[in-house]
């Protein structure tokens, strides 16, 4: 403890929150500042950090505004980018309330938590889809821009009586974004989608206005709810538009809308269940669920409603192996090619070959492999004009190589031919 500070932060606290941190993004925030340039005097950095947080005249600086392509949906995600120092100062007060806000959340609540995992979310998913007929697929237009402050601080009282943590809480909630133009824009709403403790505070909020609520009025009906993406499992239709209208008004006393057309009701589709609906597919996690063939034990065919690799996620994937531009790198061996990409092709094949793999390998992994065939092509002259060819030589290489690329070791030879 520190007994000439008025507050009780440790330097261990900022250290093991700047370990934390490092393990993450490496972006500069609004002072240009990168993790590395901030590593180079890091024992200065890190007891400035303490020094202003343990006193209590930290002040969070403004944040970063930058904008990615949604997850689903098409147009663009604002994301905002903290300081390296004030990642670390969030990562902080994150580490000590965590420990008391986690025992609190839902079992059904994945997103963002210690031992818990999307492909839990997804398992359960589909296991829920097999057991009820339909689905209502949640979007809350906006949320995290949307957070009611009172009602979040409402939230926070519950289980933190510390008027400090409270205090840095609200400075961080309330520090302004820096827009590209440079315009300073002030926040009197939302907590910063890509802040270190935006995730939980999300979840606090979530746990009180949906979760909670859910058990109390509809608690017949199932969700998984992964941050603010929530799959609902009705036994009928009427089952689901009821909850539908249920939850739109409990959305506008949180403050919050339902997004009118992201919002769907989905018939589960199988081999049991038949009928002619509009929607019988929904996207989660980055997996699409609709009616899939598969096979019994027995060997014959049925229709069973299951999740796989999204075109969406697909799309992204692909558009990744195009800017590797592999035929301007024909210059290095096939062996320092796969030492640079198996890793990217690992983590795809580890979070998105869990479920319903062949559409990996069918729409991913071949696609790869053409790649490889041009790349190979041009390598090696006497194969320009040959695609033929080329495959059946890289084909040849990984019946010979298996261990080369991650999905060759799968499939033990290449996806083209």
């Amino acid at each position: 403890m520190n007994t000439d500070k008025p507050l009780p932060i440790t330097k261990k606290m900022v250290w093991q929150a700047y370990q934390a941190i490092s393990r993450n993004g490496k972006a500069a925030g609004v002072d240009g500042q990168s993790l590395d340039d901030f590593s180079k005097d890091l024992k200065n950095n890190l007891y400035r950090i303490w020094n202003r947080l343990a006193s209590g005249s930290y002040f969070p600086p403004p944040v970063r505004r930058v904008e990615i392509p949604k997850s689903k949906g098409g147009g663009m995600r604002p994301l905002s980018i903290p300081t390296v120092s004030d990642r670390i100062a969030q990562m902080v007060v994150r580490q000590i309330i965590e420990p008391r806000l986690e025992p609190i959340f839902d079992s059904d609540s994945f997103g963002y938590r210690p031992g818990r995992s999307a492909h839990q979310a997804v398992e359960l998913c589909r296991k829920r889809c097999w057991q009820r007929d339909w689905v209502l697929d949640l979007d809350i237009k906006g949320f995290f821009d949307s957070i009611d402050h009172d009602l979040l601080f409402k939230a926070l009282q519950a289980h933190i009586q510390e008027r400090w943590v409270l205090l840095y809480l609200r400075r961080w909630l309330e520090a302004p974004v820096q827009l590209p133009n440079g315009e300073l824009q002030a926040k009197a709403c939302g907590t910063p989608q890509g802040g270190v403790i935006s995730p939980l505070l999300a979840n606090l909020f979530l746990h009180y206005a949906f979760d909670i609520w859910m058990r109390r009025n509809h608690p017949g009906i199932q969700f998984e709810r992964y941050a603010d993406d929530v799959i609902c499992h009705c036994s009928s239709q009427r089952e689901a538009q009821a909850l539908k209208e249920s939850l739109e008004a409990r959305c506008i006393a949180c403050h919050l809308t339902l997004h009118p057309e992201k919002t769907q009701m989905v018939y589960c589709r199988d081999s049991n269940r038949q009928g002619s609906f509009a929607k019988i597919q929904f996207e989660f996690l980055g997996f699409a669920f609709r009616p899939r063939c598969a096979k019994n034990r027995l060997g014959k065919l049925f229709t069973t409603f299951a999740p796989a690799v999204s075109p969406l996620s697909l799309r992204k994937m692909r558009d990744r192996i195009r800017g590797w531009r592999l035929r301007h790198h024909s210059h290095l061996p096939l062996d320092d090619v796969a030492r640079m990409l198996n890793p990217v092709l690992r983590g795809w094949w580890q979070y998105f070959g869990r479920f319903y793999p062949t559409e990996m390998w069918n729409k991913l992994f071949r696609y790869f492999d053409e790649r490889l065939g041009s790349w190979l092509r041009q390598k090696h002259k006497p194969l320009r004009g040959h695609r033929g060819r080329s495959l059946r030589l890289l084909n040849k290489t990984a019946q010979q190589n298996p261990q080369l690329f991650v999905h060759w070791q799968i499939l033990g030879h290449a996806t083209v031919g």
